[in-house]
């Protein structure tokens, strides 16, 4: 008994039916824009996802600066492998405070820092 894929095998190559239905011109129009559309949304989330991360970046770096902390080089490597979680961690971790701007350099300091990172002034 000869199975239906061999006999598919040997029938000549006129003979043979196509898998699938050929696509009409206007469907092919249609799966090429969706796919673009697709690639585009994702490119955009991507860029989002870049931006905001690399604005979390700068932000931290400037508070833990102005709350005088002095390992801010050790948070910027946590929340680059750990995004939204160390900025969680962060945010827990810092130095509670109000932030005021220094009266010799203008730069915002810790309300009960004796000293301003920036300047040193006190």
């Amino acid at each position: 008994m000869v199975s239906a894929f061999a006999q598919a095998q040997d029938a000549p190559s006129e003979e043979r039916q196509p898998a699938t239905p050929s696509m009409t011109d206007e469907e092919a129009a249609k799966a090429v824009a969706g796919c673009a559309a697709c690639g585009t949304g994702m490119i955009f989330i991507l860029v989002t996802a870049l931006v905001l991360n690399i604005v979390i970046l700068v932000w931290v770096a400037r508070d833990a600066k102005a709350r005088g902390m002095d390992n801010v080089v050790m948070w910027i490597i946590l929340i680059v492998f750990t995004h939204f979680i160390g900025l969680i961690v962060y945010l827990f971790a810092r130095t509670q405070g109000n932030l005021v701007p220094c009266p010799h350099c203008s730069n915002k300091r810790l309300a009960a820092s004796a000293k301003c990172p920036h300047c040193g002034n006190a």
